[in-house]
C-alpha cells in the first residue's frame, strides 16, 4: 500500500508559491485566513506564504493537533508567534538568507541618495529649477547598524565598501558586535543609524524620543527591520523639530500605511512600501528555499533556519 503523503497547508497570498516539485510527495491544501483554524488540525506542515497576515497567531490556539513544522516566507516571525505556538514542540523556520543582499543594497542606495541630495535634485528638475548645491561625502562618515543578524551584517559590509566606518549592535556583546549598552553612545556619533533588528519584547519601540534626541542633528535614520521598532510619533516630532536631518521608513506599525497618516507628509521622510528586500524573482527564490527545506524534512534530516521561539529569530548570529 502506498503511504499517504504528508499534508502541506499553505496560507495563500497572490501569486501562490510554485510547488510543482512536491507533486506526489505532499498533499497540498490551500487556505485563506478565514478557514485556517479549521484546517490546522489536519496539517503536518504549514507554509505561511502570506507573511503579512496575523492569521496564524489568531488561529493557533484551539483544540486538536497542530502542524509539526511551520515555515514563514519572511525573515521576521513576530506576525505568527503566540504563547501557544512558542510553548509547543512545533518547529518554526524562516526565510533567512533570501533578503540579506537586496536589503543591504537598498540601504546603501538610501544613504547615497540622502548624502547626494537626490530627492531635491529630482524635485528641482520637475520645477525646471537650476540650483547648484554642495553635497556630503559618504566616505569617512559613521554608521550604526542595529541588528547583528545576516541582514545587519550584509548592510554593514555594503556600507564599509562605501568607506563608511560602521559599528554593529546586537543582543549581546561579542567580537565585532557591540552590546545594547553601547547603543546610545554609538548613535550619538553616527551619521547614519540603520534599524535592522527583529521585533521582540526587548526591541519594541526601541527608537523613541530618547533615542532620536541622542542622535546628531545631521543624522539620517533608516528602518528596514520591523515597524514596531520605531515610535512613529516620536520620529515625527524629531523630524518636525529638526532633531535629525532625515529618515527613511520601509516598514510601519500599520501596513499598508493609511492614506491619512501624517507620515506621508513629514519633512525629510522617505516612505517606501515594505519593498527593500523584494527584487525581481524574489518569490521564486522563496519557493525554491521552502521546497529544499521540505525535502530535508521529508527525508528526516535536520532543518535549516530554525527559529528560537523564545527569542524570535534564528540563533547563532
Amino acid at each position: 500500500m502506498t503511504p499517504t503523503p504528508p499534508t502541506l497547508l499553505v496560507l495563500d497570498a497572490d501569486p501562490p508559491p510554485r510547488l510543482g516539485r512536491l507533486t506526489g510527495r505532499a498533499r497540498i491544501v490551500h487556505t485563506d485566513a478565514g478557514r485556517l483554524a479549521e484546517r490546522l488540525p489536519g496539517a503536518d506542515v504549514l507554509l505561511v506564504w502570506d507573511f503579512t497576515s496575523h492569521a496564524v497567531r489568531e488561529a493557533w490556539p484551539g483544540d486538536g493537533p497542530r502542524p509539526r513544522w511551520v515555515h514563514t516566507a519572511s525573515a521576521g516571525v513576530d506576525h505568527l508567534m503566540c504563547p501557544e505556538l512558542a510553548a509547543s514542540d512545533t518547529v518554526v523556520t524562516n526565510a533567512r538568507g533570501i533578503f540579506d543582499q537586496p536589503i543591504a543594497e537598498y540601504v546603501a542606495a538610501l544613504v547615497l541618495a540622502a548624502a547626494k541630495d537626490l530627492p531635491r535634485t529630482l524635485e528641482y528638475q520637475r520645477e525646471r529649477t537650476w540650483r547648484h548645491r554642495e553635497t556630503r561625502r559618504v566616505a569617512g562618515t559613521r554608521a550604526c547598524v542595529v541588528g547583528s543578524g545576516p541582514i545587519g551584517r550584509a548592510i554593514a559590509r555594503k556600507l564599509k565598501a562605501l568607506g563608511v566606518t560602521t559599528a554593529l549592535v546586537g543582543r549581546v556583546s561579542r567580537t565585532g558586535v557591540h552590546g545594547p549598552d553601547d547603543l546610545d553612545r554609538l548613535i550619538s556619533r553616527a551619521d547614519w543609524v540603520i534599524a535592522a533588528a527583529p521585533l521582540t519584547d526587548r526591541t519594541y519601540r526601541m527608537f523613541d524620543t530618547h533615542r532620536f534626541g541622542v542622535m546628531q542633528p545631521s543624522a539620517f535614520f533608516v528602518n528596514v527591520g520591523r515597524g514596531g521598532l520605531v515610535d512613529e510619533e516620536a520620529l515625527a516630532r524629531a523630524l518636525t523639530r529638526r532633531w535629525i536631518a532625515g529618515a527613511a521608513l520601509d516598514v510601519f506599525a500599520a501596513e499598508p500605511l493609511p492614506g491619512d497618516s501624517p507620515l506621508w507628509e513629514l519633512p525629510g521622510l522617505v516612505v517606501s512600501p515594505h519593498m527593500s528586500g523584494d527584487t525581481v524573482g524574489w518569490r521564486d527564490e522563496l519557493g525554491v528555499q521552502f521546497v529544499e527545506l521540505y525535502e530535508r524534512w521529508a527525508a528526516g534530516r535536520s532543518l535549516l533556519n530554525v527559529v528560537d521561539k523564545t527569542c524570535g529569530y534564528v540563533p547563532g548570529h
